[in-house]
């Protein structure tokens, strides 16, 4: 595709060729005045009047021509089509043509008509002459340059062919290379012009793509050369830094502006620059200002400069130190977590003698869950974030402070001295024992700790953590705000206690536990209405356990259920192979209840050992309703339709005895030892049993008094009328299976009647 070719040309390239034929308007008036003058001068020469004619023609013909001039001037060149571009280029060629027809005519006349070799050399020097200037402004126009070329030679040719003179005629004919000549050189230059027209849009297109780049990208980028002064800067860079306008820098040291500005004088960016810009370093990040923080990166050119590209990362700073301080601190006490807390403690001991001391102490809020339960969490959540800003208020260099889970926290102390050290442990668990004001609430709290004191070379958390716990726990046994420090024989019974929880995992896996029974008889003793199930333990060293050690052990565990079901099981199969048939009464715990599958599985047991539903009694405490009530109501109200008796334990020990009378599916209430211990010379405990005594006989509930032990203690519910049923060694200690069935036949046999929703009748 030939770029002289108008049709092939881009539309705005067309134009800038067409629009430089009516530039350079200068050569066109210095042109017409030689050609005016020259024409005189012939006419004065040979009196011709043709050239008179010749003088006035060229004047003419260039006011017409200038006139198109200040007319394509007025042109808006913008909304130009091609064909309009096309046409301002033949009235362009015909104003030229007729300018060269003119001169080669002037000279054609010479030789044919006046036959002056004077004359005749100098028409057609001029127009030679003339010829000379169309490469130079006419090479926009191919016809221009073809127009006047021909203009200029073919009346030059027909005169001499026209004259007779062979010599003359051949020498014409040269002029038609001279003429094609002309021609190429214009193409030469106009093809030039248009590759270079091209490259300059290329170009352009190229840098107004990188203006966009460098002024939309959301990087800063400053250009350096080799002695480190600025070559180019994009917005994001001066607003970024702070810069002054581009103008104002470029060619400046980028470390001397920022050496200059104020904002980074007392900061670390000049001299993190420097290392970029040495060398030393390709990326690194630091904080400009407050609330700014930015990452550079260099990259050095092969002439030895450098291109800095750098980001506001402000917003993925602050979000990593979120992240770290959700991942260090606990969200609603601020405090350590635990393994912040332990990495803190060791780097504070790190930079100390190995010979200090340090304590690290455990710390339990006494009965917080219960706080729970009659507060809400809300308030417990406001507590612990009270008794955490009390421990944050007395923290210091020489104490650490942490929360490890729920209600515990964790503080490190170091001192010089045991004796110093111990007082400020002292100090601290006494301060924070002291009431709690919170929103309509004031909370008098106990917080019960633990402490181990060590070297610092000896430290280790895990093992110090385990140690200060054991301490805990012998303070929890004592209760009331104790703080105990640890001993060795708190690890000696950790160990024991380890392997008595191993055995007792054992044991119920192989199902070595045993069960008990223990009768509860009418008040007159005449017979047995119900046996409970107690479940009895005997190590193969140890020999019997008491049940108060391994159950709340077994809970811990996690493996109370097993033994739950395991009770059940044997206990059900052994009531129900008994010769006189009576109640049986089965514990369940909390996690039991918590069961989803408890009910089927109490179905399936008693299935599959043959004892009806309404024998069964299945007893439970009042921390069983504690974590929820609405769960445990079902299963209960479940087992009631199919006739199972509830009964509720310890009644009278807990925290909303009362509301669990009317709220729950009850049929039998077990009044606790603890109220007859002391109701034969104590006023105060007669009216409670006598109470509670009344408010359930009016539910329609019957009463069963457990851990009754003397014929004084029996004699005295006797003529009160506080029970309906006696449990305790008055009348009998648990016993073994065959020896329960023996107490059975020995009782007579007792009438079975089923316990009715609306009011309860003596059960077997």
């Amino acid at each position: 595709m030939k770029a002289q070719d108008a049709t092939t040309l881009p539309t705005d390239v067309y134009l800038s060729f067409v629009s430089s034929l009516f530039e350079n308007r200068g050569t066109l008036i210095t042109g017409v005045v030689v050609h005016v003058v020259w024409c005189a001068i012939v006419f004065s020469y040979t009196g011709s009047q043709f050239y008179l004619y010749a003088a006035a023609g060229f004047p003419l013909v260039f006011a017409l021509r200038f006139f198109d001039f200040l007319r394509f001037d007025k042109v808006d060149k913008t909304s130009l089509t091609d064909k309009q571009i096309a046409r301002w280029e033949r009235r362009y060629v015909v104003g030229a043509a007729m300018t060269a027809l003119l001169l080669g005519t002037t000279s054609g006349h010479a030789m044919l008509v006046l036959k002056d070799s004077f004359v005749a050399f100098t028409c057609i020097a001029m127009t030679m002459g003339s010829m000379m200037s169309i490469v130079g402004r006419n090479y926009g126009s191919r016809h221009a340059v073809d127009f006047q070329t021909l203009g200029c030679c073919v009346p030059i040719i027909i005169a001499c062919i026209a004259s007779g003179d062979t010599h003359l005629a051949m020498m014409s004919l040269l002029l038609i290379p001279f003429g094609l000549t002309t021609r190429s050189m214009a193409n030469g230059v106009r093809e030039f012009l248009y590759k270079n027209v091209l490259a300059a849009r290329k170009i352009r297109l190229i840098a107004n793509q990188l203006d966009l780049a460098l002024t939309t990208i959301a990087h800063g980028l400053v250009m350096l050369d080799s002695e480190g002064r600025i070559e180019v800067v994009n917005r994001r860079a001066s607003d970024l830094l702070g810069l002054p306008d581009v103008s104002e820098i470029r060619g400046l040291p980028l470390v001397g502006v920022l050496e200059a500005h104020s904002g980074y004088r007392r900061t670390r960016a000049v001299s993190e620059l420097r290392h970029l810009l040495s060398g030393n370093m390709d990326r690194t990040l630091f904080q400009l200002k407050e609330g700014l923080h930015v990452e550079f990166s260099a990259s050095r050119r092969e002439d030895g400069g450098v291109v800095l590209i750098f980001e506001d990362v402000s917003a993925r700073v602050e979000a990593d130190a979120k992240i770290l301080n959700m991942v260090q601190f606990d969200t609603l006490t601020g405090l350590s977590n635990r393994s912040h807390f332990a990495a803190m403690a060791s780097a504070e001991l790190k930079g100390r003698p190995p010979d200090s001391l340090a304590a690290l102490v455990v710390l339990d809020l006494e009965a917080f869950k219960h706080v729970n339960d009659l507060r809400g969490h809300v308030v417990g959540d406001r507590l612990l974030a009270a008794v955490a800003s009390r421990l944050s208020a007395q923290g210091g260099p020489d104490l650490l402070t942490g929360r490890l889970v729920g209600d515990e926290f964790t503080l490190f102390v170091m001192a010089e001295d045991r004796p110093q050290l111990e007082a400020h442990v002292q100090k601290v668990h006494e301060e924070i024992q002291r009431a709690y004001d919170l929103p309509d609430f004031r909370i008098e709290i106990c917080v019960n700790g633990g402490a181990i004191v060590g070297r610092a070379d000896e430290f280790d958390i895990e093992t110090w953590l385990i140690k200060a716990d054991l301490a805990l726990g012998d303070a929890q046994v004592k209760g009331k705000g104790t703080l105990s420090f640890f001993r060795p024989e708190m690890d000696a019974r950790y160990v024991e206690e380890q392997k008595l929880r191993a055995a007792l995992r054992q044991a119920v896996e192989d199902e070595a536990l045993q069960v008990a029974y223990q009768p509860m008889y009418t008040v007159d003793g005449s017979r047995i209405e119900c046996m409970e199930a107690l479940v009895r333990w005997k190590h193969p060293e140890k020999g019997m356990i008491a049940p108060n050690v391994f159950i709340p052990m077994a809970e811990e565990m996690g493996i109370i259920s097993s033994i739950t079901r395991f009770v059940l099981e044997r206990a059900s199969r052994d009531c129900a192979g008994w010769e006189h048939p009576t109640a049986l009464s089965v514990n369940l715990s909390a996690h039991d209840l918590l069961n989803p599958d408890i009910f089927g599985d109490i179905l399936k047991i008693l299935s599959r050992t043959g004892l009806p539903p309404w024998r069964l009694h299945v007893e439970l405490t009042e921390s069983c309703f504690i974590d929820d009530p609405a769960a445990v109501s079902k299963v209960l109200h479940q087992l009631r339709e199919k006739g199972v008796t509830i009964a509720i334990d310890d009644f009278g020990t807990g925290f909303s005895s009362l509301s669990y009378l009317t709220s729950l599916p009850l049929d039998i209430v077990k009044v606790d030892r603890a109220f007859i211990r002391d109701i034969t010379h104590d006023p105060r405990q007669m009216k409670l049993l006598k109470g509670i005594a009344q408010l359930s006989r009016d539910l329609a509930l019957r009463i069963v008094i457990e851990g009754v032990e003397t014929q004084e203690q029996l004699q005295f519910i006797k003529e009160n009328r506080f029970a309906d049923l006696i449990q305790g060694y008055v009348f009998a200690p648990p016993v073994d299976a065959e020896a329960a069935s023996r107490m059975l036949r020995a009782s007579g046999q007792p009438v079975a009647v089923k316990a009715s929703r609306k009011r309860l009748k003596p059960v077997i």
